[in-house]
């Protein structure tokens, strides 16, 4: 059984398969497809079946636009160079023209056993099973793992627990995809055009993906709506304008007299992995099988198996190792924020009036249903995140940190944290030194005017993801944000990152950037060449 929403549902009639739909074709359509097969055998130069795939008969760019402009004269309907992309076989190809002539919505199907649910003021169904080369398959091993509502603790649903083995699938058809499949036929351009129109589809979604998000992770759901799948849009976006425009460079070098010497580099990609509903909307997007993967599981097994295969180039990961800003660099989606600014230094000369109003300020906070419109603040996303974060609390009171407000589980159902505010903070106490990846802020003083010192105790610590510096002083912000060892610093804002701009951290706070054109370099490499 399942229990959704306080009711129980019978978790049979959630097993829905979406089935390819089988067109009957009228004789005018028949007689049409003929001629459409004609075209295809002048094209390719061979006799035509109904499985033949376009691209592995040796089909090249121009014979795409050849294609398209025929055979939109024979159906006089519209078509696009990525109505072959999507279908390549002969049957699905004249299956979509068909489906199109008809003023038809044609997108790809995909077979899977689909959690449904009535959540939101809207129907959401999303997938339970791993993606693996195209397909929703069940775990190798039968294993599962419950999916909990952390705003009400109730279950979801259970998702597929990948074994090493469906790794070692999922490995072997991103290779096969990287190497011989269909994205690797198709130009840069194509590819980019691909992936605007799998954005075009997160935005159509974009409600339904951030319901998902909610119910899943406790995010209340404006801010998934925004930040969550909003930026996430932003980036396919971003990066999608990005695929025909990487480009190698020539290099000038002494020549090895008598002979002329040409030295140019070429950048070469890496290869991707990404998450359920997202998978299936890859499909309606038309990206061919292997290229995305989505393998859900526990870290020791389907993520130790991720980490330590020799088939896997990259690993991209996030993980924890003014009054009303300042507020929100803190308790921005209840701290689960990798950027979140757990300690605060406050200048001595402000300290009293800014702890006093951050309180006042801290009590207004709407706790509660994260689906709710009018909730600023959602439970934290699981049971034991939640445990460790008490036990954090707890520290802080015995090391004799003020407790100013919060600390406590709130008494209803759901992984529910007041936000928390400690002031009196010294550096040796447990809670300065370690982060807490919650609603929880570290308030510590220090003397006026003293960047110095306030830079080395910012800098003491083994974490420099982000940083912020608030001042009228523009020559003491400056200072500082020169000086603090963090990958991003913020001036008189926090939290306002975009998709075009590099985003990563030193020290133990992460290698390489994501986001902007310097996260390419992380997904590629520089091959020389010298002649």
């Amino acid at each position: 059984m399942l229990f959704l929403a306080g009711k129980m549902k019978n978790a049979a009639t959630l097993d829905q398969i979406t089935k390819q739909v089988e067109i009957e074709y009228t004789p005018e359509e028949k007689n049409l497809i003929e001629s459409v097969r004609d075209i295809w055998e002048a094209i390719l130069s061979l006799d035509i079946d109904d499985d033949t795939d376009f691209f592995a008969a040796g089909a090249g760019s121009m014979d795409v636009v050849r294609l398209v402009e025929e055979v939109k004269d024979v159906f006089k309907t519209e078509l696009e160079n990525d109505d072959v992309f999507m279908a390549p076989t002969f049957s699905e190809f004249c299956s979509n023209v068909v489906q199109k002539s008809r003023g038809g919505n044609v997108q790809a199907e995909i077979e899977y056993r689909a959690i449904e649910l009535e959540i939101n003021k809207m129907k959401v169904r999303f997938p339970c099973q791993l993606f693996i080369n195209g397909e929703f398959v069940d775990a190798e091993n039968g294993k599962s793992t419950p999916t909990i509502n952390p705003a009400t603790e109730e279950l979801i649903c259970d998702v597929q627990c990948a074994s090493k083995n469906d790794v070692d699938k999922a490995v072997e058809a991103a290779k096969k995809a990287f190497e011989s499949g269909e994205w690797s036929k198709i130009s840069a351009r194509e590819r980019g055009q691909l992936l605007f129109r799998l954005a075009d589809l997160m935005q159509e979604h974009k409600e339904e993906l951030a319901t998902i998000e909610s119910i899943d992770s406790g995010a209340v759901y404006t801010l998934a709506l925004k930040t969550h799948v909003g930026m996430s849009i932003e980036t396919w976006r971003y990066f999608a304008g990005w695929t025909d425009k990487i480009q190698g460079s020539t290099i000038p070098v002494s020549h090895a007299r008598p002979n002329r010497n040409l030295s140019f580099t070429k950048k070469e990609p890496i290869g991707p992995l990404t998450a359920l509903k997202f998978a299936e909307l890859s499909v309606k997007a038309g990206i061919p099988p292997g290229v995305i993967n989505v393998l859900t599981g526990t870290g020791s097994v389907t993520g130790q198996a991720i980490a330590s295969h020799p088939g896997i180039r990259k690993l991209g990961f996030t993980g924890s190792t003014e009054i009303g800003q300042g507020m929100q660099s803190v308790f921005f989606n209840k701290g689960e924020n990798c950027i979140a600014a757990g300690r605060i230094f406050v200048e001595d000369g402000v300290h009293d009036e800014f702890v006093r109003r951050v309180v006042q300020e801290t009590r207004k906070i709407q706790i509660g249903d994260p689906l709710n419109r009018s909730t600023s603040h959602g439970p934290q996303n699981h049971l034991a995140h939640l445990r460790k974060l008490l036990d954090y609390i707890e520290i802080g009171v015995k090391e004799g940190a003020k407790l100013e407000y919060g600390g406590k589980r709130l008494k209803r159902p759901g992984y529910f944290l007041e936000p928390t505010v400690f002031s009196n903070v010294e550096d040796h106490m447990y809670i300065a030194k370690e982060e807490s990846f919650g609603p929880v802020m570290i308030v510590s003083r220090f003397n006026n005017g003293d960047i110095d010192g306030v830079l080395k105790r910012a800098n003491a610590t083994e974490y420099g993801l982000a940083s912020g510096v608030f001042t009228k002083d523009i020559s003491k912000a400056l200072r500082f944000a020169e000086r603090v060892e963090a990958g991003t610093v913020f001036v008189n804002t926090y939290n306002k990152t975009d998709v075009a701009a590099p985003f990563g951290g030193f020290k133990q706070s992460g290698f390489g950037k994501d986001l902007g054109q310097e996260a390419l370099n992380e997904y590629l490499k520089t091959k020389m060449r010298d002649g």
